[in-house]
């Protein structure tokens, strides 16, 4: 018996195009969208990692690229291209299959809560009938045991007291805005996080677009001001030259959710440094020395005021400060939200499963 042979998995009925298409998508995320950088980068590892063969070059993938309508030129004759919707599309979805695996679509994706009566999603228990219970939740098989149990076989007859149904579980629709620090800290020491952050962002976009399309994401970048960017700006998002208006951030995040009219309500943020910047009456006020009391009391106020408004905040701090870790802890403590302290590795897993199994939702 020779028992099992294990070789190098080489990836089936990948074409050129796919193989370099899957480098390409990603080099667009690190050089924001950039098309003649991404050519740059991608030639370049040709040359060291020999992608393409004599039958299929670079120059090939280009015309392919312009064929397919991922690309576009600026100006007609220009020779110098930027991507199109469907290339932006191709991103935020190969940014879900990275980091969130292979989701099933859904017809109509909503969040699960703890209580049941007539809802969506039919449950494996069962209670008596009740007037106002559908029909289609009578469990027909329960309800002709009960018969038999308790009118015999010989003479079979069925009551409304034989009756039992499926309760159904409520599901319910979920309003969230993700704010993301581009502080110029987010590229500092040799470390890109931000390229990680938009991942995330792009691939929440995408689920919640093919699994929960009756949710809503707001998505606001903040820096020395804070400001709403779309899903279609992502790819194209850089860090500034900029301090960390945390407020400013968790302002603009508690207007566009007042607007929203969703019963569950929730704030992702992802930074990795220390709020340092605030406005006072229309001036700015920095301090980027240390944790300076006056900004941190504006945060902790706004995570209180978020508390009352029942929005929980969930932070996801990608920095290892005992001191910032600590402003963290009593920032959520204000809100009764939630800390992950992770690397930027796992920033995608923790995100989605926070997003996932939030068992802290109400129905209206």
């Amino acid at each position: 018996m020779l028992g099992y042979r294990f070789s190098k998995y080489t990836p089936q009925g990948q074409t050129p195009f796919d193989k370099l298409f899957d480098l390409f998508k990603q080099l667009l995320t690190y050089t924001s969208g950039d098309v003649g950088e991404a050519l740059s980068w991608l030639t370049e590892l040709d040359k060291e990692y020999k992608l393409t063969n004599p039958d299929y070059g670079i120059g090939d993938f280009i015309n392919d690229l312009r064929q397919r309508g991922y690309l576009k030129e600026e100006h007609q004759g220009s020779g110098n291209f930027a991507i199109t919707a469907k290339t932006e599309q191709a991103i935020r979805e190969s940014a879900l299959e990275r980091i969130f695996g292979k989701l099933k679509k859904s017809g109509r994706g909503s969040h699960k809560t703890g209580f049941t009566g007539q809802g969506d999603e039919q449950s494996s228990d069962l209670k008596s009938y009740t007037f106002g219970d559908s029909i289609e939740q009578i469990a027909m098989l329960e309800s002709m045991k009960n018969a038999q149990v308790n009118h015999g076989i010989g003479n079979f007859m069925m009551s409304e007291d034989d009756l039992v149904v499926r309760e159904q579980e409520h599901k319910t629709q979920s309003s969230t805005v993700l704010i993301i620090d581009i502080s110029h800290s987010m590229i500092l020491y040799g470390e890109d996080r931000i390229t990680p952050a938009k991942n995330v962002a792009m691939a929440l976009a995408e689920l919640i677009k093919k699994k929960y399309p009756k949710d809503t994401l707001d998505i606001i970048v903040f820096g020395d001001d804070a400001w709403q960017i779309e899903v279609k700006d992502l790819p194209y998002l850089q860090v500034g030259p900029y301090h960390t208006n945390t407020p400013a951030g968790l302002e603009l995040a508690m207007d566009l959710l007042h607007k929203r009219k969703n019963a569950n309500k929730q704030i992702f943020m992802i930074t990795d440094g220390k709020p340092s910047c605030m406005k006072i009456n229309g001036q700015y006020y920095k301090n980027s020395w240390g944790l300076d009391r006056k900004i941190v009391n504006k945060c902790l106020n706004l995570a209180r005021s978020a508390r009352r408004l029942k929005i929980p905040i969930t932070t996801f701090m990608i920095a290892t400060d005992p001191y910032l870790q600590s402003f963290v802890e009593e920032f959520t403590e204000a809100n009764n939200g939630k800390a992950f302290y992770t690397s930027l590795k796992g920033l995608g897993e923790y995100l989605f499963e926070d997003f996932e199994r939030n068992k802290k939702r109400k129905v209206r």
